[in-house]
Parts: C-alpha cells; sequence; structure tokens
C-alpha cells in the first residue's frame, strides 16, 4: 500500500460558547428533560450490546486494520494528504482547514482492512459543535466498531444502522459524569469489494461524480425537513426559528452523534444509501458544511474532476470554500475510481 503524505489535524478539545449555553438552558429547563434520565440505563444496555458484538466477531477471518492518517500537524490548522491502493484502482485525498475558527472541531478518518476475503475500505467526516470531543470520539471508534459487527459483511447496511446508534449511545454514557453537552455530524461511505454505502447523520454531506454529474448521496438532516420537523414534532419536540431552524431553538440540525439533552428528539439514526460501483463512477466527495455552505454539489464535483490527484483535489476545495468566505472549519475527502489502470505502481517507502 502506497502512502504518499501522511497527516492530520491538530485536534482541540476546549468548548465553545455553545455547548455552555446548553448547559445554562438545560439547568433552567431541567422539567422538560426529566424522561431523559432513562438515557443512562439505556446507554449502559447499548454499550453491553457493543461489547458482546464485538466479542462475537472475534473468530471473524480479517487481516489488520490499517489506519491511512499518521498524527500530524501542518501549517497550523491545515492538514493535507493522499492515499492509494495497492492495485491503483482506488486513491484518496483529504484536506482539512480550522479557517476562521477559532478551534478545530472537525475530524475525520480513512481505513482499509481484508475481512472475510473482501476487501474494505472506509471515509468519514465528522463535524464536531460545542466542542470537539464528540467528532473526536467517532474519529477514534466508529470504523473500528463497524468492523467488529458480526454482520458487517453479510448485512452491511444493518451493520452501519446498529453500529451507527450503539456508538451515540456508547458516547453518551462515557460522558454521563461530565458538564459537556457537544455533539457531531458524521458522513461516512463504506466500500465492501465493489458495493458503495453511504450513510449520513447531520449536515455533513457525500456527493458522487458519474458520467461528470454531481449526485447527492446523503440529504442534510435540516430541522426544516418536512419529513424531520414532523418526526420531532411527534416525539414532543417543537422546531424555532432563531437566526436559522432550530430544534428547540437551540441546535440547527435534526440528527447528530451526542447532544444529550436533546436526544430524544436529536437522533443518530442514519439514512444509508447503497449502490454497485459501475464505469459511470468517477470520484466521491465527503465534507463537512464548511465546504457545503459556499460551494455547490456541481460546483464541487467540478473543482474536484479538474485535478488529476485526489489529495490536490481535495485541497482545492478546502481553499475555494475559504476564498468564498466560510466561516466555519471545512474538511473535506475526495475518493478517486481509476477503471483503466494497467500497470499498477509500485509501493513506495
Amino acid at each position: 500500500m502506497q502512502l504518499l503524505h501522511r497527516n492530520v489535524i491538530a485536534q482541540a478539545g476546549c468548548i465553545g460558547v455553545f455547548s455552555k449555553s446548553i448547559v445554562q438552558l438545560c439547568c433552567r429547563r431541567r422539567s422538560l428533560h426529566v424522561g431523559l434520565g432513562l438515557n443512562y440505563l439505556w446507554n449502559r444496555q447499548f454499550s453491553t450490546s457493543l461489547r458482546m458484538m464485538v466479542d462475537a466477531s472475534a473468530t471473524e477471518e480479517r487481516r489488520p486494520i490499517i489506519d491511512v492518517l499518521h498524527e500530524k500537524d501542518e501549517d497550523g490548522g491545515f492538514a493535507t494528504g493522499g492515499w492509494k491502493s495497492e492495485d491503483a484502482k482506488l486513491s484518496c485525498g483529504y484536506s482539512s482547514f480550522r479557517g476562521k475558527r477559532a478551534t478545530m472541531e472537525d475530524f475525520y478518518d480513512i481505513k482499509t482492512s481484508q475481512i472475510d476475503g473482501q476487501t474494505v475500505c472506509l471515509f468519514g467526516i465528522f463535524d464536531g459543535h460545542g466542542g470537539s470531543r464528540a467528532a473526536e470520539y467517532l474519529k477514534e471508534h466508529l470504523f473500528e466498531n463497524l468492523m467488529k459487527h458480526p454482520k458487517f459483511i453479510i448485512d452491511t447496511k444493518l451493520a452501519i444502522s446498529e453500529t451507527y446508534q450503539q456508538t451515540d449511545a456508547a458516547f453518551l454514557d462515557s460522558e454521563r459524569d461530565t458538564y459537556r453537552d457537544d455533539g457531531s455530524t458524521a458522513s461516512t461511505a463504506v466500500l465492501v469489494g465493489n458495493h458503495l454505502y453511504v450513510a449520513n447523520v447531520g449536515d455533513s454531506r457525500t456527493v458522487v461524480s458519474k458520467a461528470g454529474k454531481a449526485i447527492p448521496f446523503s440529504e442534510d438532516h435540516k430541522p426544516n425537513r418536512i419529513d424531520e420537523r414532523k418526526r420531532i414534532e411527534s416525539a414532543g419536540g417543537m422546531i424555532m426559528w432563531a437566526g436559522t431552524w432550530r430544534v428547540g431553538g437551540i441546535l440547527a440540525m435534526s440528527r447528530a452523534f451526542g447532544n444529550r439533552m436533546l436526544k430524544q428528539f436529536v437522533v443518530a439514526e442514519p439514512e444509508i444509501q447503497d449502490q454497485e460501483i459501475d464505469e459511470e463512477f468517477e470520484l466521491l466527495v465527503l465534507a463537512s458544511d464548511g465546504l457545503w455552505d459556499v460551494v455547490p454539489n456541481d460546483d464541487a464535483v467540478s473543482l474536484a474532476l479538474t485535478e488529476e490527484e485526489p489529495e490536490a483535489a481535495a485541497r482545492k476545495l478546502t481553499e475555494t470554500a475559504f476564498t468564498r468566505g466560510s466561516a466555519d472549519n471545512i474538511t473535506c475527502i475526495v475518493v478517486k475510481f481509476h477503471r483503466d489502470t494497467a500497470d499498477p505502481a509500485s509501493p513506495q517507502a
């Protein structure tokens, strides 16, 4: 496996004003969330289930998981790098920039492994809000948990759905004695052999380029989405306008990991799309909303296609978002499919 550049962002862990406001609000309105005390029991039950799930997979035939990314900061908050598969049929690049924010709350992960004879590649964007801990937890645990799910290969969609929600429960349980209440999005692309699964929670997004056309493979979870509003209101919640539409006037997305005090409304159940990779697939773009707020889907695909190397494409997208005025952390991964590779590149040290 050829590793081109291996850098990763320096992660910040301080709690933002948003998190503090949630804690203060929840202290004033504790009675609104008394039912959430049941979350502790629910979380522990799911954590036990997750441990059993991990133990059950111990006998599966698998090769070691390879984490493509190594811990290294670059340029005071700007990280970029890339990777190419051994057969040179797949390559990816990543770019992450703190931007105008004082802290970095975006995380990302890229892993590859062999499980039951299948080549598996996983790509993820995790955009934290109210602090970085939830996003950091997903980087550390989500893909590890997913690949240990006993039905990961035979029923990948089920494994993704269960792992997302069980990892959310485990995170909440791990934070039960803290005053933090941060959360995170997750937009992931999982390749099992030649089959692509895209799962999304929150307002990060994955877009596919097929024959030059940008096709969104996830739909942002915004509170004013008709189906999301109905789900939240059916659960006893409300959507309020506070600069933008927000759950309870607080959170500007309708699904997320973490966010304990809004958990009965802000769920971590992913929406999943899957499709067989064919000759029309050119690339994937996964990114946090720091990109999508200012770069439309079509622009993102067009810009990515102008670059031969996905690392250069990812960096171009990040820089374009910053130039267009994005005030958020900006992180993206570009994955390219190479169909006509006759002479695979030899591994480099």
